[in-house]
């Protein structure tokens, strides 16, 4: 709750309402942090929450939530689902949650397409009162994350105790 409270008093002087979640390497907790971080938000009770799992690569939030999903954020990306179809709305009042899917789909090229940039614009401006988070991947995985950068306000920082070093 101290998290949120800072992260949402961050986004609310600055006019902003998207950021993403990230760490240096894979294991620090990203995903959990993201997880817990939109719950906390959704129940806050005045802001809405989408939970993005940005991280094609490596999706785990349905996978961490215990939810199986047909479609996922890639099926979206590469247009064979519809928006509708693969957003999940789990029992969790003002959460909603777009989930990944493992595939083997280029992915730089999704996350850079004209397709992702819609989405952007579309769900950052949809709601006013819409939080949304993105769980990006690692920054030292792959360039994915350096991708998603120009899209969101702000970022998250995950720091992997004892294992992540200032270098």
């Amino acid at each position: 709750r101290v998290l949120r409270t800072n992260v949402l008093k961050q986004l609310r002087e600055n006019g902003w309402n998207s950021f993403f979640v990230t760490s240096a390497t894979p294991g620090a907790g990203k995903s959990l942090v993201a997880i817990n971080l939109a719950i906390a938000i959704a129940l806050e009770g005045n802001q809405t929450v989408l939970l993005v799992d940005a991280d094609l690569r490596c999706p785990s939030i349905s996978h961490h939530l215990g939810l199986q999903c047909k479609f996922g954020f890639i099926d979206y990306l590469s247009g064979i689902a519809a928006l509708e179809h693969v957003l999940i709305h789990p029992r969790i009042e003002n959460l909603v949650l777009l989930p990944g899917k493992d595939t083997k789909i280029n992915y730089s090229e999704l996350i850079s397409s004209p397709r992702m940039i819609e989405f952007i614009k579309e769900v950052k401006s949809r709601y006013d009162s819409r939080i949304v988070i993105f769980d990006i991947p690692p920054l030292f995985v792959a360039d994915d994350a350096l991708l998603y950068m120009s899209y969101c306000d702000a970022a998250l920082f995950v720091v992997e105790d004892e294992k992540n070093t200032s270098d």
